[in-house]
């Protein structure tokens, strides 16, 4: 009679298996364009090379100018500025701007010297060709983005371990770096076995059923950051499996073997992971439905796992174990979950009634929960987002969300 399984809660069970794991990736490194590196693990820091914006900028179409010059403007008393020039995009400011003087300038442009504000054109009033009523005074630094507001010279803007999100790429690229060492892909191996198991392109005889878990599994692999390497379909055969499985086991970082894993007389999974290398099998049984004769080993520094054959139960335990595995083989942090989180403010976010706004903010994980931290910045600093793990919404019809409210957050 074959032994009970001893069943051990999932959470339990993968803390107790990534525990064994090797602290260093096992993964080499390897240099690509930074274009191409979405999805993929930082192997290095990355320190600013230059500060970014490289010089002062206007945030709005509008005219650079003194503040001073604007103070106690209104619409009954404006203020007469002469437009002496205009910034060309792409192109410097010939002269500085002067007392009662005004640039005319568009977003994205370069301040001139002597400016320290932009006024919006809608504050403003062509009055003659070169002379602009302003109706609202603007305050110093007002709609200017200050050369390295979004990060300085050599400020680390990004650690090693994170896994490349598309404002990462844009904050790369934006920096000018165009080549990124990265941690190559984990190589996972998927061994199919039942001797009832065909190829999905072969018509099943009664009895028969298609291989569905290399292909579902190794899509996870895939999604999740690995490499999958498909081992076939192997017979009911100890000697086979062992050998496939030593191969695997000499090659991959990683063997994944599905079916065979349950506690029946004619399963070996366990024991053919058992012979690989030390410790061995670490779980054999999670509290868990479906999964439950699920295995859990390593062999050395390779990970082990013991996938029931039910291809829904195959593919729930599979989210709840190769995923962090692939992430901490392949050098990446503890990553976000994936879905909506509830998190609590940190901070107040202000907001005018009559639009949506979107947020973006930075989780920290605590005993109590989720905490939100807001990441103020304008619309043109990519930073803002490479700084945050997702979005707060604020509908149209409020006006903000006090510190302390639980709010719902859309990571990235």
């Amino acid at each position: 009679m074959p032994e009970f399984l001893r069943l051990v809660p999932p959470k339990e069970a993968v803390a107790r298996w990534l525990q064994a794991f090797p602290t260093e990736p096992p993964v080499e490194r390897e240099t690509i364009p930074a274009a191409e590196a979405l999805g993929r693990v930082l192997a290095q820091p990355i320190l600013s090379p230059h500060a970014l914006p490289a010089f002062p900028r206007a945030n709005v179409d509008g005219y650079a100018l003194r503040a001073e010059n604007t103070f106690g403007a209104s619409p009954s008393l404006p203020s007469y500025l002469r437009v002496t020039a205009e910034v060309p995009m792409g192109g410097t400011p010939s002269g500085e701007v002067g007392l009662g003087e005004a640039f005319l300038v568009h977003t994205g442009g370069m301040i001139p010297e002597g400016a320290n504000a932009v006024v919006m054109l809608e504050d403003t009033q062509t009055v003659r060709p070169s002379e602009i009523e302003v109706y609202r005074p603007a305050a110093q630094g007002q709609n200017v983005i200050a050369a390295g507001e979004d990060v300085e010279a050599g400020e680390k803007v990004m650690d090693a371990g994170i896994r490349l999100r598309p404002q990462e790429i844009g904050g790369l690229l934006a920096l000018g770096v165009t080549q990124v060492a990265v941690y190559m892909r984990p190589r996972v191996a998927i061994l199919s076995t039942g001797d009832e198991v065909v190829p999905p392109e072969v018509e099943p005889r009664p009895g028969q059923v298609r291989d569905i878990n290399s292909f579902t599994l190794a899509s996870l692999v895939t999604r999740s950051g690995g490499a999958p390497i498909l081992g076939g379909i192997l017979p009911d055969r100890f000697d086979v499996l062992e050998q496939a499985a030593r191969e695997a086991h000499a090659s991959c970082h990683m063997v994944v073997i599905t079916a065979g894993s349950s506690a029946s007389a004619r399963d070996m999974t366990a024991s053919v992971l058992s012979r690989l290398g030390e410790p061995g099998v670490l779980v054999h049984g999670l509290s868990v439905k479906p999964g439950k004769p699920t295995i859990l080993g390593i062999a050395g520094d390779v990970p082990l796992v013991g996938l029931p054959g039910n291809p829904v139960s195959a593919l729930v335990v599979a989210a709840l174990t190769l995923v962090p595995a692939i992430a901490r083989l392949g050098g990446a942090k503890v990553a976000i979950p994936a879905g909506r989180i509830r998190a609590r403010l940190t901070v107040n976010i202000p907001s005018e009634a009559g639009r949506d706004d979107y947020v973006p903010v930075r989780l920290e994980a605590t005993p109590e929960g989720w905490l939100a931290e807001p990441v103020f910045g304008k619309s043109n600093l990519i930073f803002t987002l490479v700084r945050a793990d997702g979005l707060v919404h604020v509908p149209a019809d409020a006006t903000g969300w006090a510190a302390g409210a639980l709010v719902d957050v859309e990571p990235f």
